[in-house]
């Protein structure tokens, strides 16, 4: 009775967000007196399979076909239901973003199988099975007890760190009776955001909203983005004006992320955006608007102008690194 968990890939190697995953369904195993299965598919080097035992898996399921290099959710759903089915899997964890939106309630369906989208913590096991996750645009918390036999989380990305172990984990092919109709949409081109943090994984990211007065400004927050080893985000005003490419926005119809430290520079803090950002370890807001909103959801505020603040506020950033060496 394994736990089930998806090991997403990109281009043949996982990511962090991935070991993280396989690290909450190894705490969940841990709970339970049992063990974690990863499932992994498409091309992926034997390295890349071994290396999630170090994270807590104890075997991994691969379907090494290279049609599902690609997120295909009909396939990949029917990969995930084969593996549970062989492992005899009560708990299924996926992550909780593009790829474990389009595939986890298609398992739960065929599991019949209860379901929480985006928890944020391990399932509370003292009476019941309580998982807890964000509400209302993040603005408070639910507690969903799953009664279900067989269970399915998605897991909010970057809700816990990263640990590194020394586990191992046996690989082993599994085979899935795929036909003609899982593989009936397809995937013409993929086009991929390359040399830059994904913002999913991203524990900085430096954000800029109108306030930046336009795109010709934007070199003052890739500098200090630089300077951070950050991540860059806009928000959705930024994005539908074409400044910034629309992968960067982040809010409630934008990208969902959790870093450590959110530089927010010249947004106003309306509660779409807050919804994107607001589980952030440390937000810091730059404005130089005193009643704009983000500063009740700041933990830090900088008042001014931003064209002003930001080259001073890169200059000690580099200063403070050069210290550490």
């Amino acid at each position: 009775m394994s736990i089930i968990v998806l090991a997403e890939n990109a281009q043949g190697s996982f990511k962090k967000k991935t070991f993280e995953a396989v690290q909450y369904a190894a705490g969940i195993a841990q709970n339970m007196g049992t063990t974690v299965t990863a499932v992994a598919l498409g091309n992926i080097t034997d390295a890349a399979l071994a290396e999630l035992g170090q994270y807590g898996a104890n075997k991994v399921l691969h379907v090494a076909d290279a049609r599902l290099d690609n997120l295909n959710a009909r396939a990949y759903t029917k990969a995930l239901v084969t593996a549970a089915e062989k492992e005899g899997a009560k708990v299924i964890v996926a992550l909780h973003d593009v790829t474990g939106k389009a595939v986890a309630p298609r398992v739960a369906a065929r599991l019949k199988a209860g379901m929480v989208a985006g928890a944020v913590a391990h399932p509370d096991m003292s009476n019941g099975f309580i998982v807890k996750k964000n509400v209302f645009s993040g603005k408070a918390f639910a507690f969903v007890n799953i009664t279900s036999d067989v269970k399915v989380i998605t897991l909010m990305p970057n809700t816990f760190a990263v640990k590194k172990g020394e586990g191992s984990a046996n690989v082993e092919t599994l085979s899935v009776a795929f036909d003609d109709k899982d593989f009936g949409v397809t995937v013409k081109e993929v086009n991929k955001v390359t040399g830059a943090v994904p913002l999913s994984e991203a524990e900085l990211v430096v954000s800029g909203g109108r306030g930046m007065k336009g795109p010709e400004n934007w070199h003052y927050l890739e500098d200090l983005a630089n300077a951070l080893g950050a991540a860059l985000a806009c928000s959705r005003p930024v994005a539908d004006a074409h400044w910034r490419p629309h992968h960067e926005h982040v809010g409630q119809t934008g990208g969902t992320i959790r870093p450590n430290l959110y530089i927010a520079v010249g947004i106003s803090g309306a509660i779409q955006h807050l919804a994107g950002v607001n589980g952030s370890k440390t937000i810091v807001v730059i404005n130089k608007d005193p009643e704009a909103p983000f500063f009740k959801a700041a933990d830090y505020g900088v008042l001014g102008d931003a064209l002003e603040i930001l080259p001073k506020l890169t200059e000690a950033v580099k200063k403070f690194k050069e210290t550490q060496h």
